[in-house]
């Protein structure tokens, strides 16, 4: 690969396609193992593959990158960290991980394993890349969302590598912050187990939360101006066929620098569309044209593509060796890789029948099992002298396995693992969300219920102020966002704010700058006591744990902790307007837009300033009757002031809630 250019990194969901992607011409493939990774219903890889993989790879001179990047439970961390030990032995070159109490634990207990932040992570601005750079990551997958514009800013500002999607599959939801699935359905996609249900119809027929796959072949240009690191095509779940076809063409571009040709784009869209592409995100361009869904002729022309036959591709290497008397035998095998000799056994002084220059070259070519195709060998060697087929192959087998192995690192390893026992929370924090100004109860005793309220840095200005007001931040602040962001937090400061309830690591320092005790929200996706520890530990005042917990899981977790006890969970966070498709204009604004599903159940939407769509849960968690210990939280998100109140006065008597609700989990 050309260090002018970006990094092509390849999906791979089984041994085939691993294969299909070197093929292509891959730089990089990624892949998961049997657990822990992103893509449950992928055939996955075995411990056993992972070895062959990760030696393949190194052979011809591909990384290796492992998907570590679903939320972990306290039970699974021993797990991971041996899962982590194997694959640093194994050769693999770096973890794709999402879990910052996961992460901290890998990166303290094998600090020679790089660690890559998943787009699970939700980062998306050079604030969060200087996070995970502080904290050992050598590389962060940025947003699907992401602009040009803001590319081109995060990769100047980054201190670490930046990656980017450029083909395959959009979740119309920014990555690691999807619940509905998990929610609605019962199989958690931040746990690797999406049901998919933004691909459904609605009750109209139509689909609303289903966007055409992403293809930045006719942007290649642009992406190359960028300085992004690495170039990722989507597709653990798709085959052999599809893995070759897509890399090679994009191989092809990267190395003429070009965008793609009609016949080009016409041959990506036969391996696999959904009514075509789009590049909405990249160029700004965030429209219905978006939309779409996989199509019969799309189906139709996949199964035309001539299938993917195996790894023909060989890698060129010289060979030279040596032969003379009373010396060792050598060969040297040199090539990209760099250059490695092996030693043999010494000649002997023929009899009869010496060994002469064209069967010892004959032997020397012998490459046939493995990645390499040796050039024309250089060979030194004496007249009369002898050395057996054998002795002549085991040491070119030698030195071809010591070049294929070149590039392993030194391996530091520790499985020592005890969990913390920490004490239970004493935390009796009572905090809540409100999402419009407008809908504060004016009655004290709703500030009295509360030690603080967090109101969305937009609707700050719009309240009157009272001195358990704080902010919240937006769930997504991208580069070009962050000006009007910090003048605003700087406002609310001068105004009397004092705490604010933020849900990224990249946007802690921003707040923590303003001047506000920063709490941490629910979309930091915490499921175990390292990953609190962690928060807690690098800047945040407390955190609200994850809603996908169980009962169990969240009572195991101690220390300045909360749980959602009321509230419509937001299922999706979308750049991706939802009320235009299932609504209007005028209903947005007023609060009144919602997705109806095939089933007829009705989904709220609201407006997150500027421009994002909350897509909520149809019924509002409830936890009046069972009680978590520790500290709560109250997320009202369309309940008007009224109804806040109605909602207190059930909750402080035990009461259930007038209307339908879901609880939260006993076991999982």
């Amino acid at each position: 690969m050309s260090r002018s250019l970006p990094e092509l990194l390849a999906p791979a969901g089984s041994m085939e396609a691993l294969c299909a992607a070197v093929d292509a011409g891959a730089d990089a493939v990624y892949f998961g193992g049997e657990n822990f990774g992103a893509r449950a219903y992928a055939k996955n890889f075995t411990r056993e593959e992972i070895v062959e993989a990760a030696a393949l790879c190194r052979a011809y001179g591909v990384r290796s990158y492992v998907t570590l990047n679903t939320l972990i439970f306290d039970r699974e961390m021993r797990e991971v960290l041996q899962t982590a030990a194997f694959l640093e032995n194994a050769g693999v070159d770096a973890l794709i991980i999402a879990d910052m109490g996961a992460a901290h634990l890998i990166s303290e207990k094998i600090p020679t394993m790089q660690l890559h932040a998943s787009t699970q992570f939700s980062g998306h601005n050079a604030d969060a890349a200087a996070f995970l750079a502080a904290h050992g990551f050598t590389r962060m997958v940025t947003a699907r969302e992401t602009s040009y514009p803001d590319l081109k800013a995060l990769c100047a500002a980054s201190p670490i590598e930046i990656e980017a999607f450029i083909h395959g599959a959009l979740c119309v939801c920014h990555s690691g912050q999807c619940l509905f699935s998990s929610v609605v359905g019962g199989r958690s996609g931040n746990r690797g187990m999406c049901a998919q249900p933004c691909r459904l119809p609605d009750a109209e027929g139509n689909y609303p939360l289903s966007l055409k796959d992403l293809s930045m072949a006719g942007r290649m240009d642009k992406l190359l101006d960028c300085g992004v690191a690495s170039l990722k095509i989507e597709g653990r779940m798709k085959s052999p066929t599809y893995v070759h076809g897509v890399t090679s063409i994009y191989r092809r571009l990267l190395d003429e620098r070009r965008n793609a040709d009609p016949d080009e784009t016409a041959r990506l869209a036969e391996l696999f569309s959904r009514s075509g592409f789009t590049t909405g995100y990249f160029d700004g361009k965030i429209t219905s044209a978006m939309l779409g869904v996989r199509r019969q002729e799309d189906k139709d022309a996949a199964h035309a593509a001539a299938p993917f036959t195996g790894l023909c591709k060989k890698v060129p290497v010289s060979v030279s060796a040596t032969l003379k008397a009373d010396t060792p035998f050598t060969v040297t095998v040199s090539g990209a890789k760099g250059s490695v000799t092996a030693t043999g056994d010494i000649p002997e002084v023929a009899v009869r029948a010496p060994l002469d220059r064209a069967a010892l070259e004959k032997n020397l070519l012998k490459f046939g099992g493995t990645a390499y195709t040796p050039l024309p060998p250089q060979i030194d060697m004496d007249e009369g002298l002898i050395l057996r087929n054998a002795q002549i192959n085991a040491t070119r087998r030698a030195a071809t396995d010591a070049y294929a192995a070149l590039g392993e690192r030194e391996h530091t390893v520790s499985t020592d693992y005890t969990p913390v026992q920490r004490a239970k929370t004493d935390e009796n924090e009572r905090t809540a969300v409100v999402f419009r100004a407008g809908n504060l109860p004016t009655d004290a005793a709703f500030y009295d219920a509360f030690d603080v309220v967090f109101l969305p840095l937009s609707e700050y200005p719009k309240a009157t102020f009272h001195k358990k007001l704080g902010v919240l931040l937006p769930s997504v602040i991208f580069e070009s966002e962050k000006e009007k962001i910090s003048a605003d937090l700087a406002a609310a400061y001068a105004r009397g704010a004092r705490a604010a309830l933020c849900g990224n690591f990249g946007h802690l320092a921003m707040a923590r700058a303003a001047g506000f005790a920063v709490h941490g929200d629910f979309r930091l996706n915490i499921t175990n006591q390292l990953a609190a520890d962690f928060a807690l530990a690098n800047g945040f005042e407390s955190v609200i744990l994850s809603p996908e917990l169980t009962y169990p899981r969240l009572a195991a977790i101690g220390g300045r902790v909360r749980a959602i006890v009321y509230g419509r969970l937001p299922l999706m966070l979308l750049e991706k307007c939802v009320a235009k498709e299932t609504s209007s204009c005028a209903a947005c604004a007023e609060d009144r837009a919602e997705l109806c599903d095939r089933r007829n159940v009705r989904f709220p939407i609201l407006r997150e300033a500027p421009h994002r769509s909350l897509l909520l849960n149809s019924v509002p968690t409830y936890a009046a009757d069972r009680m978590p210990r520790g500290g709560v939280h109250f997320l009202f998100t369309i309940e008007r002031a009224d109804e806040i109140m109605r909602v207190l006065d059930a909750y402080a008597h035990g009461a259930p809630p007038a209307s339908d609700f879901r609880r939260i989990k006993d076991r999982d």
